[in-house]
């Protein structure tokens, strides 16, 4: 995590952050915790593992336009994921620098939808005639930060976004969300002794009132047992729909990963290891239930 703008990626990576720091009450809430309980120094030191976006699989969208901007950067495309149930597709990207937080994204299967769950989609996003990417300097970094903040429609009707939320909660969410930032990652295994496991941590965070999604478990755990992941359950915000209709609807929210040495550097002290010394990429399993962070069986927790 950053504030200082060093290069141009940092700018980027700044303006996606800056304003979920401020949507996200709980990022603050846990940051200044941390640095309450001795676990930091300051909240610059914590070390974001992923972000993630979340996109309509439609044509002049989705993963194809997007990850252009990253890729760009200097990310590396890598492994693909599935989720049948949900209907989505998903790859992550690697950094450029291992001080930089890997990316997650996914993409709706819009074609998948109920045909009246498709229409309501196409209503919103059929004046899209070419890829806004395509339309952006890529080399212009304010422009580029602009762009996730960036309507490419318009705001949905309450009725509309409940006949979504109905067939797709992911759907839901991205028809009025857009681009925002999903979530951010503390990558826990960097963290100092006796806070660098998820049961401990999970722990301090349930002491200071945070809700963790409890789908498949508060610790999600890879079938090697190297990649540990658990997250917040998304408050719910006051959202404005067309019309000036009024709505509490699911957020953003924080995630947390643990990344166990792989085999054959597990006698390596834990303060010693390097990134590329660890699990690294996702796990299906673990990001189908983190997904459900912003779903209605998880929010109603936390409200």
């Amino acid at each position: 995590m950053t504030f200082n703008h060093v290069t141009p990626l940092d700018a980027i990576l700044d303006a996606l952050f800056l304003p979920y720091r401020e949507r996200v009450p709980d990022v603050r809430k846990i940051s200044k915790a941390m640095v309450k309980q001795g676990i930091l120094d300051h909240e610059t030191e914590i070390i974001n593992d992923h972000i993630a976006f979340r996109t309509l699989g439609l044509p002049n969208l989705g993963i194809a336009s997007f990850e252009k901007i990253f890729l760009h950067y200097g990310y590396r495309k890598m492994d693909p994921y599935h989720f049948s149930q949900k209907k989505l597709n998903a790859y992550w990207y690697s950094p450029p620098k291992d001080h930089y937080p890997r990316i997650f994204l996914s993409e709706l299967r819009v074609s998948d939808l109920s045909k009246q769950a498709r229409k309501v989609i196409e209503g919103y996003t059929q004046h899209i005639s070419a890829d806004p990417v395509e339309g952006l300097d890529l080399n212009d970094v304010e422009a580029v930060g602009a762009f996730f903040h960036q309507p490419l429609w318009q705001l949905p009707t309450l009725e509309d976004y409940q006949l979504l939320l109905k067939e797709s909660e992911y759907a839901a969410w991205v028809i009025y969300n857009r681009y925002y930032l999903n979530h951010y990652t503390i990558s826990v295994h960097q963290l100092r002794n006796g806070y660098h496991q998820l049961e401990a941590f999970n722990e301090f965070l349930e002491s200071i009132g945070i809700v963790l999604n409890t789908s498949g478990g508060k610790i999600k755990t890879s079938k090697d047992g190297l990649l540990r992941q658990s997250s917040t359950v998304a408050k719910m915000i006051k959202a404005t729909f067309a019309n000036g209709e009024h709505f509490e609807i699911a957020g953003s929210y924080v995630e947390f990963a643990e990344r166990l040495p792989l085999p054959q550097f597990r006698d390596v002290p834990n303060d010693q290891l390097k990134r590329w010394q660890r699990r690294d990429g996702f796990e299906a399993e673990n990001a189908d239930k983190i997904f459900e962070s912003t779903y209605t069986e998880q929010t109603h927790k936390g409200s």
